[in-house]
């Protein structure tokens, strides 16, 4: 048989050409999601141990710093430590290392264990700084009147002390204040880069460390339960890198150290009172981490002395909730091909923290991880609300 075409209008072509479009067009907006997403986060940090704004609080209902200290770390022991830490100085990106000249200052050659004073002047004319050149087996120790000269060359690496009086540093930015001794350390084999390292006893260390990390003047059981915490984190970094180049960074990466320049008569109590005191656990420093605040619920930190919990004392910041809005497209751009945003929401938490989130592409749905989405946008906290 055969089959005749069918004729069709061209009136009926007309329209099938201006319709089809608007049809396709309304497909895809029925499929396009939010042009923006707001996180909604309570608290700030990733609330493992010591919840820095939950310790405020318990301090003001009466709590000392040893309950506090038990409550955040569950299951530890009392501790003791001592001795020196090794600070990375990060201001100081260069070889050498340039002080200004004070009061007992010295230069000890740490190759040939011989010391000298340096002199407020020599021959007669005024020392504005002095340095030590480090070189391949020795140390050129130099100082400034109106331009570097030689003054001794010691053997082997070299560092400065004062008697446990602070020295100025000069650094690229401007100058600070450490107590202990500084150095120039090798931290590859060949010798080729360097940092300036702050030797300094534990207890002298704290004191430039509790104030950077809550106010001193914050009620006196917190700032004790920080000044443990701290300790105890110092400690367990210590035992962590006892073959590195040093133990600890002066930044947030590690903890905030500051020198004598952070000093506090407050948080200098704080530490005095808590002397040498640390968690321990199965007879070594607890890793004792802290953040500002948990936001209601302290987050799992691998360890049985950092559980996941619900803390009553801690609901944010005085200033949570904090939002924080991203573009569609800033979001989707994380999965290639993903193609435009659907819908995205929370369907995941352990406790009151998002562990997944479910994003719904039109070409396919990804479910990262909360962790991710902090630290893809930089929020606060993985406690957090979408809109």
């Amino acid at each position: 048989m055969q089959f005749r075409r069918a004729v069709v209008p061209i009136v009926a072509l007309l329209m099938a050409a201006t319709t089809a479009p608007a049809v396709a067009s309304e497909k895809q907006s029925e499929r396009r999601g939010p042009a923006t997403v707001t996180f909604a986060t309570t608290g700030d940090g990733h609330g493992r141990g010591l919840s820095q704004y939950g310790a405020r609080n318990r301090a003001n209902g009466g709590q000392s710093w040893k309950t506090i200290v038990r409550h955040y770390y569950p299951g530890t022991s009392w501790g003791r430590v001592g001795g020196k830490l090794r600070i990375q100085i990060t201001a100081d990106t260069s070889r050498d290392v340039v002080v200004r000249p004070g009061s007992g200052l010295k230069a000890h050659s740490l190759g040939a264990h011989r010391t000298w004073r340096l002199p407020a002047k020599v021959k007669g004319k005024q020392v504005r700084s002095w340095k030590i050149q480090p070189g391949r087996n020795r140390s050129k120790l130099m100082f400034k009147t109106g331009s570097w000269h030689l003054w001794r060359t010691a053997k082997g690496d070299a560092e400065f002390s004062a008697g446990g009086r602070p020295i100025v540093l000069v650094t690229p930015s401007g100058r600070s204040a450490y107590r202990g001794t500084l150095r120039s350390v090798s931290v590859n084999a060949s010798g080729s880069n360097r940092d300036t390292v702050n030797v300094v006893p534990f207890e002298s260390y704290l004191r430039g460390v509790v104030a950077q990390e809550v106010p001193a003047e914050w009620p006196r059981h917190a700032v004790r339960a920080q000044a443990v915490a701290a300790r105890t984190y110092a400690a367990y970094e210590r035992r962590a890198h006892r073959n590195a180049a040093y133990d600890l960074c002066d930044t947030s990466h590690c903890q905030v150290y500051g020198g004598a320049d952070a000093e506090h008569r407050l948080s200098d109590a704080a530490v005095r009172a808590t002397a040498r005191t640390v968690v321990t656990y199965g007879g070594k420093p607890a890793f004792a981490q802290f953040s500002a605040s948990n936001g209601g619920w302290s987050a799992d930190g691998g360890f049985p002395y950092l559980p996941a919990a619900e803390d009553p004392y801690d609901q944010g910041l005085p200033t949570d909730p904090a939002t924080t809005t991203v573009s569609a497209a800033d979001l989707t751009r994380n999965w290639d091909g993903i193609g435009d945003l659907v819908s995205i929401e929370v369907t995941g938490r352990s406790g009151g923290r998002v562990t997944e989130v479910t994003v719904v592409g039109t070409n396919f749905t990804v479910r990262p991880s909360g962790e991710d989405l902090k630290d893809w946008f930089d929020l606060k906290s993985t406690v957090f609300q979408i809109t």
